[in-house]
């Protein structure tokens, strides 16, 4: 059974987008590597977007096949990874693996070490942060919410504030869940207009390789949940 893989392109400018300088370049390492491997590409996820960008659709829909389907993620060059916080961040917090073509050894283990010297970092700013806030507690400061008289005639500020995160909380909740299928929305709008029933719909999902969060085959009911959600609207 062959292995399979899911490609990832990026470059930084329109210009390269629209000529294929860095992409076509990028494409050649991916399925060289593949080759080399006994696999093919499944599935290419292309952006044309800077890397200090974190709004990276295309990244999200690579990631949410990939994890789905179990099979590993593949960029051309390490380098652009390294410089690239957003797609180290969504990589560590999915359970994707990860190759670059340009290091093949460079895959989860790497990105656990860069994401380690950037919570060292975050952990000394709380620490010194900490110890700041302990010194002036120490002192009989009162802080925060804490402060005498804080809330005094302004409990239903403090009431709709934690309305408002629990609000916030939903939403989070609501759009993992919405990501989790983004990369799916071409199939499901193409497949609605062309008025297939939800039991073809989940036969042609199945058909594609594609699986549930959970990892199982599509149904009838599933593509009904994902429409409810509003997913493919």
């Amino acid at each position: 059974m062959t292995t399979e893989i899911i490609g990832y392109l990026r470059v930084s400018t329109k210009r390269q987008g629209a000529s294929g300088l860095g992409l076509e370049g990028q494409r050649m390492a991916v399925e060289t590597y593949a080759r080399t491997i006994g696999a093919k590409v499944g599935a290419w996820y292309t952006e044309v977007e800077s890397g200090k960008k974190s709004d990276r659709p295309e990244l999200a829909r690579a990631v949410g096949h990939a994890k789905r389907s179990k099979v590993t993620l593949c960029v051309a060059k390490l380098d652009r990874l390294a410089r690239d916080m957003e797609f180290t961040a969504k990589l560590m917090n999915s359970t994707v693996e990860f190759v670059a073509c340009d290091n093949p050894t460079a895959n989860r283990l790497t990105l656990h070490i860069l994401a380690a010297v950037a919570e060292n970092d975050a952990r000394n700013i709380s620490e010194r942060t900490k110890a700041a806030l302990a010194a002036a507690k120490a002192r009989g400061t009162k802080l925060g919410s804490a402060r005498d008289g804080h809330w005094a005639g302004r409990e239903d500020t403090r009431l709709a504030g934690a309305r408002r995160g629990a609000v916030a909380a939903a939403a989070a909740r609501s759009h993992l869940a919405d990501e989790a299928y983004v990369d799916l929305l071409p199939f499901l709008k193409k497949m609605r207009a062309d008025g297939l029933s939800l039991r073809e719909m989940a036969e042609k999902l199945n058909e594609a390789g594609h699986k549930t969060r959970r990892g199982k085959q599509w149904n009838a009911m599933q593509v009904s949940r994902v429409l409810a959600r509003g997913v493919a609207e």
